[in-house]
C-alpha cells in the first residue's frame, strides 16, 4: 500500500499534469502556442568572393535561422553569445506591446549580451501577420547577424490573395571582404565615409556577376510552369536601398512590413534597408520551359558619397537543374540561356517616388487602415547629415578636412552607457538623458536651400521626447541639404505608422496637409525621407516603454541620426510595461 505522504505527492503531480494538459487544451483551442528557438552566436569561417574570413553566425549561418510563427503566437528565443563581441538581437517590426524589454536595441531597451552570458527574449506577437525579420542591433554586426521572422495568419485564416504554390524568402544584404567592425571603427575615427561592400547577396549568395563567384554560390529560384509563388523579400543592407527587377516576370505587392495592400503590379521594385515586401509572381505556364531568368538587384543612391554601384543576379529558372555549368565567372555573356532585365539607373528618384506612391493599406473591413483623423501633437523633425570640426592634432577625411556627423532637430544622439529603458522604469534618468528633445528644428531656414553656415554642425546630446500614453501623433520627417539631401530610411520601433503624406522641398503645413491621405495610406515600420524632400507620418502612441527611432542606413545611425520616444504607462497594468525579465543582461 502506498503511504499516506506518498499518496499526497502523488496526487499533487497528477494535479500538476493535468493542469499542464488543460493549458495546451486551452491554448490548441485559442490557436495559441509557445514556440522555442535557440540562438548561437559564434564565429565561423565563411569564403566568399575567394575571401575567407571568420564570420559572426547564428547557429553557424548567415543569414541565420528562419523563425515561424502564428499570428497570437508567444515566442521564447534564448540567445547565447560566443563571441567576444557584445551582441543584442532585435525583432524588426514586431510591435512589442508592453514587452519592450525584448525589443533588442542595444542601450535602449536593454544591456547587451556579454561574452559568455545569455539572455532569454520573450515575447507575444499580437495582430501582426506577415513578413519581418531579426537582425543585430549593436554597431554593425547585423551585417551577418540577421533573419527571417515569418507570422502566418491564425490558423483556417486565409490570405487575402490567392494561396500561393510556394513561399520563398529572399534576404538582400552585403558582404565586405574585411571585418565589418574594423570598417566602420576607422570610418568614426577618421571622420570619413566608411568603405563600401564588396558585393550584394541573396540569402547570402553573391551571384555569378562578381569576380570569383562561382554558380554554385549563386541565388537560384525553380519555379513550376503556370504555379504562383509567393517571394518574401527582406532588404537587410547595411546601407543601400535596392531596385529588385525579375526578367520577363511581373510581381504583384500584397504585403510590406507585415501589413497587407491592395495589389500593385510592376515589373520592378523598390525596397529600403529595414523593410520588407512580400510579391506574386507567377510562372508562365508554357512558354518558359528550360530558360533561364536573371533576378537582378542594384543600389538606389541619392546621396553624394561613394557607395557600392554593383549588380547582383539571381536566376529564375524553368528546369530542375540549372543548363549552364561554369565556375568563376564574371560576365552575363557567359549565360547564353538567361534573359537580362533593365534596372532603373542609381539616382532613379523619379521611380521610387512613383513606386512608393502606389502602395495602399487594403483598408477593408478586416484589416482596417487605423489612420489617426485628429492629432494630439504634432512634430516636425528635420533629419541631416553635417560636419563636426577636425580635432586638433588628427588628419580627418570629411567635407574640407572635417568629420561627418548625422542629427535630428540639430541634436546628434549620443548612445548611453545604461539601457533608457531601465533608467526610465526605475525613475533614474539624471545624468543618463534628458526629456527636452525639440518639437521643431531650433531655427528655421531653408532647409533643402542652401544653408546659412552655422548649422553645419549639431550638438551631442542624449535626448529624448516623452508622450502621454494613447497620445495621437504627427510627425514630418524633413529631410535637409546641410552636407547634401540624400534619402533618409526611418525606423521607428514599437509601432507602425501610416505615410499619410510626402513631397519634396520644404513641407508647409497650409498647402500640403490638405492633401494628406487619411483613407488608406501605406502602414508600415521603416519609410524613406524622400532626397530634398519630406514625409508625414501619423500613429497612435498606446505602447508603453522606450522606442528607438533611427535612420536604417547604417552608416547615418553611427553618426547620431537617431533619436528615442518615451510612451508612459497609462491606466491600469494592460496599459503598462511589464517588469523587466529577471535574466536582464547587466551593463
Amino acid at each position: 500500500m502506498m503511504a499516506p505522504m506518498a499518496k499526497a505527492e502523488y496526487g499533487r503531480k497528477l494535479i500538476i499534469q493535468l493542469l499542464v494538459v488543460l493549458l495546451v487544451v486551452v491554448q490548441l483551442v485559442a490557436g495559441k502556442t509557445t514556440r522555442h528557438y535557440s540562438f548561437h552566436v559564434r564565429l565561423k569561417n565563411v569564403t566568399r568572393l575567394c575571401h575567407t574570413k571568420p564570420l559572426i553566425t547564428v547557429n553557424g549561418k548567415s543569414p541565420g535561422p528562419k523563425v515561424v510563427v502564428r499570428e497570437g503566437d508567444r515566442v521564447i528565443i534564448k540567445v547565447h553569445n560566443h563571441v567576444s563581441n557584445n551582441v543584442s538581437i532585435h525583432w524588426h517590426g514586431v510591435r512589442q506591446l508592453r514587452s519592450g524589454w525584448a525589443d533588442g536595441p542595444a542601450y535602449i531597451t536593454q544591456c547587451p549580451i556579454q561574452t559568455g552570458q545569455t539572455y532569454v527574449y520573450n515575447f507575444t506577437v499580437t495582430g501582426q501577420r506577415g513578413t519581418l525579420w531579426w537582425h543585430a542591433h549593436i554597431s554593425w554586426l547585423r551585417a551577418s547577424v540577421h533573419g527571417a521572422f515569418i507570422i502566418y495568419p491564425k490558423r483556417h485564416v486565409p490570405y487575402p490573395f490567392p494561396k500561393p504554390y510556394k513561399e520563398v524568402p529572399m534576404i538582400l544584404g552585403e558582404w565586405w571582404n574585411a571585418n565589418t567592425e574594423n570598417v566602420i571603427n576607422q570610418a568614426m575615427q577618421t571622420g570619413g565615409g566608411p568603405n563600401v561592400s564588396d558585393c550584394y547577396t541573396i540569402n547570402g549568395h553573391p551571384g555569378p556577376l562578381y569576380n570569383c563567384s562561382a554558380i554554385n554560390d549563386t541565388f537560384i529560384l525553380n519555379v513550376v510552369p503556370g504555379k504562383t509563388y509567393l517571394l518574401r523579400i527582406i532588404n537587410a543592407a547595411l546601407n543601400d536601398e535596392m531596385f529588385l527587377t525579375i526578367a520577363n516576370h511581373t510581381m504583384t505587392v500584397v504585403e510590406v512590413d507585415a501589413v497587407y495592400t491592395k495589389p500593385v503590379t510592376t515589373n520592378t521594385i523598390m525596397i529600403a534597408p529595414g523593410q520588407t515586401t512580400n510579391v506574386l509572381l507567377t510562372a508562365s505556364a508554357s512558354d518558359y520551359k528550360g530558360k533561364q531568368f536573371f533576378i537582378l538587384a542594384s543600389p538606389y543612391a541619392t546621396g553624394q558619397g561613394t557607395f557600392d554601384n554593383t549588380t547582383l543576379a539571381g536566376i529564375l529558372t524553368y528546369s530542375k537543374h540549372v543548363l549552364f555549368n561554369t565556375s568563376h565567372l564574371n560576365s552575363s555573356s557567359n549565360f547564353t540561356n538567361a534573359i537580362i532585365p533593365k534596372l532603373p539607373v542609381f539616382n532613379d528618384t523619379a521611380f521610387a517616388t512613383n513606386f512608393t506612391l502606389k502602395i495602399k493599406s487594403l483598408a477593408n473591413a478586416q484589416y482596417p487602415a487605423l489612420v489617426p483623423q485628429k492629432v494630439d501633437r504634432k512634430f516636425y523633425f528635420i533629419v541631416s547629415l553635417g560636419l563636426n570640426p577636425c580635432p586638433k592634432g588628427q588628419k580627418c577625411q570629411g567635407v574640407n578636412g572635417t568629420k561627418f556627423t548625422a542629427s535630428i532637430n540639430n541634436i546628434s544622439f549620443v548612445m548611453p552607457t545604461v539601457s533608457l529603458l531601465q533608467s526610465h522604469y526605475t525613475g533614474k534618468m539624471k545624468g543618463i538623458y534628458k526629456t527636452n528633445f525639440p518639437d521643431n528644428p531650433p531655427f528655421p531656414f531653408n532647409y533643402t536651400g542652401n544653408p546659412p553656415k552655422n548649422v553645419t554642425t549639431p550638438m551631442n546630446g542624449t535626448r529624448a521626447k516623452v508622450l502621454p500614453f494613447n497620445t495621437t501623433v504627427q510627425l514630418v520627417l524633413q529631410d535637409t541639404s546641410i552636407a547634401g539631401v540624400e534619402s533618409h530610411p526611418i525606423h521607428l520601433h514599437g509601432f507602425n505608422f501610416f505615410i499619410v503624406g510626402q513631397g519634396f522641398g520644404n513641407y508647409n503645413e497650409t498647402k500640403d496637409s490638405p492633401n494628406f491621405n487619411l483613407v488608406d495610406p501605406a502602414e508600415r515600420n521603416t519609410a524613406g525621407v524622400p532626397s530634398g524632400g519630406w514625409v508625414a507620418l501619423r500613429f497612435r502612441a498606446d505602447n508603453p516603454g522606450v522606442w528607438f527611432m533611427h535612420c536604417h542606413l547604417e552608416v547615418h545611425t553611427s553618426w547620431g541620426l537617431k533619436m528615442a520616444w518615451i510612451v508612459k504607462n497609462g491606466k491600469g497594468p494592460s496599459q503598462s510595461i511589464l517588469p523587466p525579465p529577471p535574466d536582464l543582461p547587466p551593463c
